[in-house]
């Protein structure tokens, strides 16, 4: 394969990429638009501000329903936050979204067995837990404060003149034009404030699955090494891996199958799939939501819960005897297009999205809000 070709299948994967995820990013970025426009921050306040075992299950499940990409998700968690959701239940939103989701699930299941659907679900619960227990001894109370408060470059916040200030329910507000026309401009906006770290993100996983041979990523693992050197090591270069090679929950899944078929070990590749959260692209993410410092703490925390979640769970599969052989390339899949799910949601989902976009550009240009206190 010459140059030529080479970057053309780069390019189709970047472009099959984006064509497992786009459904998710458009409702997430919805989701995402509707509680910015309709929750009530001291609503907000009084079902997650604290983060109890209730709080954390409640914003677990809302997680799971949410079948969000990272950078949706991270958004719906940013905009949870600066309503006055604790930093622990912001973050199990955040996790939960992305690992927890039913779709993703489906995805493992069909491209890399049962047991890594059963890894990925349960690993989500184990990142949970370890973020829980990192935060709740680590919380640094001042400059949780200062991000909940940051201001965001380009406009793009939590409050875009929002109808909260309304009575009736959320169905009430709904039925309001104004109040759809607020939805579809917060929607808008965290389109114009993502799309070129999506773009470039998509870009570089394209090119890096292609480009850089298997028996690269082969050699990052310790395959014959003793397990107490190769379990915690593979756990810390995963999401290292993720972070400087790939961008969305659901799109890194065929990456970490192309990992899988080149002989990486199991808990290195599940390591990899929780490693999302952290992409480069991402964390510049955080620190236009929350400034630089909030940025690096979350990474942190992130980084540490998923290192800690790879090995439990690698050391539990292997204890069961339930890891599986090693899969096959699943790249010609991947730049092979059909009229399947994935067609008819993206269809749905873009005509959502198109819908948005004019109702936005038919809507009134939005007040300058203040930020919540």
């Amino acid at each position: 394969m010459n140059i030529v070709e080479q970057v053309g299948t780069a390019l189709l994967m970047a472009l099959g990429m984006f064509w497992k995820t786009g459904w998710t990013l458009v409702l997430g970025f919805a989701i995402s638009a509707v509680l910015q426009t309709i929750v009530p921050a001291d609503a907000m306040r009084e079902k997650l501000g604290r983060h109890g075992a209730k709080q954390v299950a409640l914003a677990t499940i809302l997680g799971a329903a949410s079948s969000s990409c990272s950078f949706a998700a991270a958004s719906v968690s940013r905009t949870l936050f600066k309503k006055g959701a604790s930093l622990v239940t912001s973050l199990t939103f955040l996790f939960a979204a992305t690992n927890l989701v039913i779709e993703l699930g489906v995805i493992l299941y069909l491209l890399m067995g049962w047991e890594f659907m059963a890894a990925e679900w349960l690993g989500g619960i184990a990142l949970i837990g370890a973020m829980s227990l990192i935060v709740t001894l680590t919380y640094p109370k001042k400059l949780a404060e200062e991000a909940r408060n940051h201001p965001e470059p380009g406009g793009g916040g939590h409050d875009h003149g929002a109808a909260h200030d309304e009575g009736g329910s959320w169905i009430d507000k709904l039925k309001r034009p104004e109040t759809r026309g607020r939805i579809a401009q917060a929607f808008t906006m965290e389109w114009g404030m993502l799309w070129k770290d999506l773009a470039i993100g998509f870009l570089i996983g394209g090119f890096v699955s292609v480009f850089v041979p298997t028996e690269f990523w082969q050699s990052l693992f310790l395959v014959n090494a003793p397990e107490w050197v190769r379990v915690p090591f593979n756990a810390a270069i995963g999401p290292i891996i993720a972070m400087l090679t790939f961008v969305c929950s659901i799109g890194n899944v065929p990456v970490a199958a192309v990992l899988w078929g080149g002989g990486a070990t199991f808990g290195g590749v599940i390591a990899f799939l929780y490693g999302d959260l952290i992409v480069l692209p991402l964390i510049d993410v955080y620190r236009r939501y929350y400034g630089w410092r909030m940025a690096l703490y979350i990474a942190l925390v992130l980084f540490a819960s998923m290192v800690i979640a790879a090995i439990g769970v690698d050391l539990a599969f292997s204890w069961a005897g339930l890891v599986p052989q090693a899969g096959t390339d699943i790249r010609e899949e991947l730049t092979t297009f059909a009229i399947d799910y994935t067609f008819w949601l993206n269809l749905v989902f873009g005509a959502i999205g198109l819908w948005l976009w004019r109702l936005s550009r038919k809507a009134p240009e939005p007040k300058k809000a203040h930020c919540c206190h």
